[in-house]
């Protein structure tokens, strides 16, 4: 499962990410999306689990929990919209 992970405290990196999910199951990859003209986080990310029942846990009890001063957001990450603008 795929899991949108946002309002993170933007020194947050995909290692610590990573440590946030692994107390809940296996964690396949884990990505903090950066601003690509200043190389700085956004803010948010995306945390990919490998078993659904641990995956819905960790968004159960993440989700609003409090994780470098912030609260974060934490919920099954919706497809990619396609961009049909050409």
């Amino acid at each position: 499962m795929n899991i949108y992970v946002g309002n993170l405290n933007y020194r947050v990196n995909e290692t610590d990410l990573k440590e946030v999910f692994e107390d809940y199951g296996t964690v396949v990859s884990a990505k903090i999306i950066m601003d690509k003209f200043s190389g700085k986080s956004k803010g948010f990310g995306f945390v990919e689990m490998d078993d659904n029942s641990a995956a819905n846990k960790a968004i159960e009890e993440l989700n609003g929990a409090i994780y470098e001063k912030r609260e974060m957001v934490v919920n099954e990450a919706r497809p990619k919209k396609e961009n049909y603008n050409n």
